[in-house]
């Protein structure tokens, strides 16, 4: 097992987001990351597990390296999506990062119940932000060695 960056190939990353602008600032920061990354985009919690099962629309969607979860989204939110993914053994290996706008104790807490695989609140800073995403693509591409997909 190597890593994403010694595999030699870009990085499959799904991001779980409603917001707009925060999905412009997500694709932009990543744009310049070091390592080369195919963001997916999906804008509720449904969306995502049917991209992560190859369901409907999705069918011939790559596996994910990562997810990128916000919690706060209509229909199903990201609490919802962790406890699904964790109860399904075909997902439950899936590395799964929050990344949101709460700071709140009761979320941070709630989501590693949930076993989620870190959790980060988003800078509101767009610099602080840039780096952030260049700093998780590092340690999640380069450093961690996630589950061949």
């Amino acid at each position: 097992m190597t890593t994403i960056a010694a595999r030699g190939r870009s990085a499959e990353i799904l991001l779980v987001d409603d917001n707009d602008d925060d999905v412009y600032l997500t694709r932009r920061a990543f744009r310049g990351a070091r390592l080369p990354v195919n963001l997916h985009h999906v804008d509720n919690g449904e969306k995502c597990l049917a991209f992560l099962r190859k369901q409907g629309p999705y069918n011939a969607t790559p596996t994910p390296d990562l997810v990128l979860l916000d919690i706060n989204m209509p229909v199903m939110d990201g609490h919802e999506v962790l406890e699904a993914i964790n109860a399904d053994d075909t997902l439950k290996h899936q590395a799964v990062i929050v990344l949101t706008t709460s700071a709140e104790e009761s979320d941070i807490r709630a989501m590693y119940g949930r076993r989620c695989n870190f959790y980060n609140t988003k800078p509101v800073d767009f610099e602080k932000f840039e780096r952030m995403v260049q700093q998780l693509t590092d340690y999640w591409l380069g450093l961690v060695v996630l589950p061949s997909r």
